[in-house]
């Protein structure tokens, strides 16, 4: 399917793996099925010739490019000087969403997967117009995708299904009262049977 790449956000060994420090993100992910319902999501997007880009973060061991003391949660994350080191497992995406044809678009500073990364390149290079936004969290990282990606001139369609935030009813309001407007929402359900 032309125009079209899967971003998947943050799906990250040290945010909802087995690595966590987020445990009340990993159970949210647990309860609405979220890593089974992006592998289900992938695997058609796969055969499907779409391509899948997991956005991902980390930080250098001695923090070179990036701000670490310009917000509260990055500042109370860094009191841990291991957390999200280049070149650590924490850093690996999920082992059951890779793929080797997967692209990886890293990035070392703030929370949207646009600022500081050849993201955008990346997606003009592939002729996106289009991106599917799955992974964590609604809190930050999908919320501020969606809101780069509109900025950008991109279309977006968030996976209801597939997203996860915390608490429970924070997120749904997002997906309600922000999401609704700047993207598309739909199930994982759905757009499997579109790229079917």
């Amino acid at each position: 399917m032309e125009g079209v790449a899967v971003l998947v956000m943050e799906m990250q060994r040290g945010v909802v793996g087995d690595l966590t420090k987020f445990p009340d993100l990993v159970a949210a992910c647990e309860r609405h099925d979220v890593v089974a319902n992006i592998a289900r999501l992938l695997h058609t997007a796969r055969t499907a010739g779409i391509p899948v880009i997991h956005c991902t973060a980390a930080f250098r061991p001695d923090r070179a490019g990036s701000h670490t003391g310009n917000c509260p949660f990055i500042v109370s994350l860094l009191k841990d000087p291991r957390h999200m080191l280049e070149g650590t497992a924490a850093v690996e995406v999920l082992p059951e969403l890779r793929d080797p044809g997967d692209v990886e678009s890293r990035r070392y500073h703030g929370f949207s997967p646009f600022t500081g990364t050849s993201l955008d390149m990346t997606l003009r290079s592939l002729d996106v117009s289009n991106v599917v936004a799955a992974g964590v969290s609604l809190n930050l990282g999908i919320t501020g995708l969606a809101l780069e990606a509109v900025n950008l001139g991109y279309r977006v369609t968030v996976v209801t299904d597939a997203v996860a935030g915390i608490p429970e009813d924070y997120a749904r309001a997002v997906l309600k009262n922000t999401i609704s407007l700047l993207a598309t929402r739909a199930t994982a359900a759905d757009l499997i049977e579109v790229w079917k």
